[in-house]
């Protein structure tokens, strides 16, 4: 029971978030039930017990007011390695995120600013080997200028849920943003 998560819903019932997933631990989500800030929606098949109580654990809650979702994106290192498809943008090798790296395109030390726009997946020979140049100096062309992504984007990019990592009461409300079959 330790490591069971709620799916978090804005209160329109989307997901706050898709990169990552909008999680809470089990237990603030009960506290946010307490302090009336959420709706339970569903909850799993499993009790926490007080002395006084016994509850079940919510698997899903919504907001009671609504969050404006920022326009842009958060930027993450995993919504780095997204934007870019899990590859090196300099000799295009896909990694899983634990195999990336990320690069100033402009190296920080001649004034590269940490952004969207200057920072790109690289594989860990490809950074090496950049070291201290900017791609033009080190001969190693991007595959594709870094640029700031849009939500819509990431979403579109977000590997397929598979769903039998999610428990079912989650799916529901997963998959609302993808097409419809015909």
């Amino acid at each position: 029971m330790m490591d069971l998560q709620t799916l978090v819903l804005n209160a329109d019932y989307r997901p706050l978030s898709y990169n990552p997933l909008s999680l809470w631990s089990w237990k603030d989500a009960f506290t946010a039930l307490f302090l009336d800030r959420v709706t339970l929606v569903a909850s799993y098949d499993v009790e926490a017990r007080s002395p006084s109580r016994s509850l079940r654990v919510p698997s899903v809650v919504a907001l009671k007011n609504y969050v404006a979702l920022a326009r842009s994106p958060a930027f993450t290192r995993y919504n780095i390695y997204l934007r870019d498809g899990f590859s090196c943008q300099y000799c295009g090798l896909r990694l899983p995120s634990g195999g990336l790296t990320f690069d100033h395109v402009v190296p920080r030390s001649r004034g590269g600013l940490s952004s969207w726009e200057n920072v790109v997946a690289a594989c860990s020979p490809c950074n090496l080997r950049k070291a201290n140049r900017t791609p033009d100096e080190a001969d190693m062309p991007l595959m594709n200028a870094p640029r700031r992504p849009t939500r819509y984007e990431l979403h579109h990019r977000q590997p397929e849920f598979d769903h039998r990592q999610y428990h079912h009461t989650w799916l529901d409300y997963l998959y609302w943003d993808s097409e419809l079959e015909s």
